[in-house]
């Protein structure tokens, strides 16, 4: 831990933090490829965008009934335990759907096994979020929390394109759910061997229900909190792409599925770049930064809903990813700074609600929206609200236009 902050990477990280970003990227590679390979099948099964929806609904749902108490357990139980436990649920999602893609059973196997994943992934979220502050000096976190961010990003360039192709050469996904279980098991190891314990520590609030609630309370006294986390949501909420692009792959670029392998892989590689350009030179706590990336990200979106050349499509992709990756680093950043550590696992199920509520219902309101209206208007009008949102903002939150890298984070006085 005594690297400096300048020479800070992955070689001069701590052992555990290794093992962490192992486990990171490991994730990383089973959750990029398998919302390739099941976005790929749903839609060949069915042929109807609203299906693609219904994969972010499934997703969605267990985080929705289990944040609460996931959070309350990431503060109560050994972190590192939640996120073995967590692992386990997804092992066991990924033997799912290759069970259900070996025998062709019916879509709602496939959504059975999202349901199962779902739940992994609200144990997984707050309690490894919450662990990394434990593996790290303070000094550090912030480029920790980039590092982790791009080699996540990195791995999942492979992920996206290497599905793709192999879609278009076997045309079966068991073999990329049976990686998916390997990759699960060697995340499994990894976190086994990570020596450092992190425990929280829950202030004695009274009741059982305060205390389960005390992340929610914590998020609404922080205004800050709540500002960075709102504005994320509604952006990603109406500007979400991905959940259309084998829509986009098939029906509009007419590249198929390895063309939806680059597709995918376009907003990895822009969020791989900028985490590793923030991890080499940092990344200043200002809110005209966290606005420009969500309006750019934006912008970019609106491009490509409208576009009908791959290479723009591309571009436009990787655009989307790099902003969205300096919006997530400045919103965990300002998280793990304004939460003590009693309430880290808490207010991570909370944020996790909110990134959920963007992505997989995002995902839900892109399939409406397609179904509706069509793809190009659907991801071209999602991508104009949010740049809407990052315009208006300020005046909403004030707040934001208070975040700067010379002023310290405001904070909740109850918990201060």
């Amino acid at each position: 831990m005594g690297a400096s902050p300048a020479s800070f990477g992955l070689r001069t990280a701590p052992r555990d933090v290794r093992l962490y970003v192992v486990t990171t990227v490991c994730s990383a590679l089973i959750h990029f490829g398998q919302g390739v390979a099941v976005g790929w099948s749903v839609y060949e099964q069915t042929g109807a965008p609203l299906a693609l929806g219904f994969v972010g609904l499934a997703q969605f749902l267990p985080i929705a009934v289990l944040f609460l108490p996931a959070g309350h357990l990431a503060d109560r139980v050994e972190r590192r335990r939640m996120v073995l436990v967590s692992l386990l649920l997804t092992f066991a999602a990924t033997l799912l759907l290759a069970y259900a893609a070996w025998r062709a059973l019916p879509v709602g196997w496939t959504y059975a096994a999202l349901v199962l994943s779902g739940c992994g992934q609200i144990l997984y979220r707050p309690a490894r979020d919450a662990l990394l502050p434990a593996l790290l000096p303070p000094q550090h976190l912030a480029r920790g929390i980039a590092l982790a961010s791009a080699l996540y990003q990195v791995a999942s360039l492979a992920a996206p394109a290497a599905v793709g192709f192999g879609l278009a050469q076997v045309h079966s996904a068991v073999p990329i759910h049976l990686c998916n279980a390997l990759l699960a098991a060697l995340a499994l190891l990894a976190t086994i061997a990570i020596r450092q314990r992190s425990h929280g520590q829950p202030a004695a609030t009274g009741s059982r229900v305060a205390e389960v609630l005390a992340g929610f309370r914590h998020v609404w006294r922080t205004r800050i909190l709540l500002a960075v986390m709102s504005v994320d949501l509604v952006a990603v909420l109406f500007g979400g792409a991905v959940a259309l692009l084998p829509v986009y792959a098939r029906d509009i670029l007419h590249v198929g599925p390895a063309g939806l392998g680059l597709l995918s892989t376009a907003p990895a590689l822009g969020a791989a770049c900028a985490g590793l350009v923030m991890t080499r030179s940092g990344v200043a706590l200002d809110g005209r930064v966290l606005l420009a990336a969500v309006g750019g990200f934006g912008v970019a979106t609106v491009v490509f809903g409208l576009s009908t050349a791959f290479p723009l499509s591309l571009a436009a992709l990787a655009v989307a990813g790099g902003c969205d990756c300096v919006s997530v680093v400045l919103r965990q950043t300002v998280l793990q700074q304004a939460t003590p550590d009693a309430l880290r696992g808490r207010v991570g199920a909370v944020n996790r609600v909110f990134v959920s509520s963007s992505n997989e219902l995002g995902a839900l309101e892109s399939g409406l929206a397609a179904a509706w209206f069509g793809p190009l208007l659907a991801v071209a009008g999602g991508g104009a609200i949010t740049v809407l949102v990052a315009l208006g903002a300020p005046a909403l939150f004030p707040v934001l236009r208070a975040l700067q890298h010379d002023r310290p984070l405001p904070r909740d006085p109850a918990v201060s």
